[in-house]
């Protein structure tokens, strides 16, 4: 059993794109979307490299997940939870 993780760059209208393509792919056991995240975990009996050619035989811009998109997503959420507008306060 083999777990590959991978960012896929996407929105909620690629998810649909996503599963059909991964489900032509025999051993594929479950299909996790993060779509927030734009991360992908696929798990099943399949060579990763396989995996990754099929999302990208779809039309879609994939990569595999590193420690760095970690770090980036984590550093993204928390700008963002924190940043807060003010309309009345421009200088």
């Amino acid at each position: 059993m083999e777990i590959v993780e991978l960012k896929v760059e996407m929105v909620c209208v690629h998810e649909k794109r996503l599963r059909k393509c991964l489900s032509k792919l025999k051993g594929i056991e479950k299909v996790e979307v993060d779509a927030n995240c734009q991360k992908v975990v696929v798990t099943g009996y399949i060579h990763k490299n396989k995996i990754l050619k099929a999302v990208r035989r779809g039309g879609l811009k994939a990569d595999f997940w590193s420690a760095q998109n970690e770090l980036l997503n984590a550093y993204v959420s928390a700008t963002y939870t924190s940043f807060r507008f003010n309309p009345f306060n421009f200088f």
